[in-house]
């Protein structure tokens, strides 16, 4: 989930007419009562703009509700220059790193030298990476999975199903970029989809990548776009009734918890 100051980390993207949900500051107390709502103890934190004070803030965070960042760098210039600025002085860990690559204007962003060197070295600090991709870059990412190998990799919100398209040519780039086992997903992003595409999305994601490398995402605050974080839980916990409680503890808690090292 995010929070933001508006102040600090302006939201450009947000706009006031079709957003009044969501168009104003988010911040600790108001993650609090999210997650009583939902009945979560802990969240990670998700960078939601690419920027390394933003981060900084994120890390500086004192709550037990903070589980971890997953912050932003440059990962094309001097990525070990600035994890290094980031790994002393936080209260909160930073447990993996983020690009918004779906708003990247370079297409071909996933496919740069630079970042894949990039994630190996950040890889080799036991960090992953949050792949926020729209559907038509999942081949692209399956791409960097296979020569990233080491790294551990979420794509987020299902890898754009909400807008996707073609839903077929989704399930089959999906299929793909699960068929690399250093590859998980989130189930996140769908609060305002449509139930039925929500359904056939999970069917298929739970599929390909089974409990063990699926995870729920509240996509908070930008959930309250759609059926709001409680809402989202209580679909989320429909789509996992029939599994085992195994099964439904590792999608709520125990893949997150493993994908992003939390205890560790």
């Amino acid at each position: 989930m995010h929070l933001w100051d508006r102040a600090t980390d302006p939201q450009p993207w947000i706009e006031p007419a079709t957003m009044a949900a969501i168009d104003r500051d988010f911040g600790l107390t108001d993650l609090d009562r999210m997650l009583a709502a939902t009945g979560m103890d802990a969240a990670v934190l998700v960078q939601s703009s690419n920027s390394l004070p933003e981060t900084r803030r994120l890390l500086a965070h004192r709550s037990a509700r903070v589980a971890g960042v997953v912050g932003w760098i440059d990962l094309t210039i001097e990525p070990d220059r600035q994890l290094d600025t980031l790994d002393t002085g936080g209260f909160a860990r930073l447990v993996g790193l983020r690009h918004l690559v779906h708003l990247d204007p370079d297409p071909g962003w996933l496919d740069r030298p630079e970042v894949t060197a990039a994630l190996i070295r950040a890889g080799a600090r036991g960090l992953g990476f949050d792949l926020v991709v729209r559907a038509g870059q999942l081949a692209a990412a399956a791409a960097l999975a296979a020569r990233c190998a080491d790294v551990r990799l979420v794509v987020d919100h299902l890898g754009g199903i909400a807008e996707a398209g073609d839903p077929r040519a989704w399930a089959l780039d999906l299929r793909e970029l699960a068929r690399r086992p250093n590859t998980w997903a989130k189930l996140s992003g769908l609060a305002g989809a449509d139930p039925l595409r929500v359904r056939q999305a999970f069917d298929v994601a739970l599929e390909v990548f089974g409990p063990d490398r699926l995870m729920y995402g509240s996509d908070w605050p930008v959930a309250e776009l759609g059926r709001g974080a409680f809402g989202w839980r209580v679909t989320v916990d429909a789509l996992l009734a029939r599994l085992s409680r195994a099964e439904r503890e590792a999608i709520l808690s125990g893949t997150g918890s493993a994908f992003y090292r939390i205890g560790r």
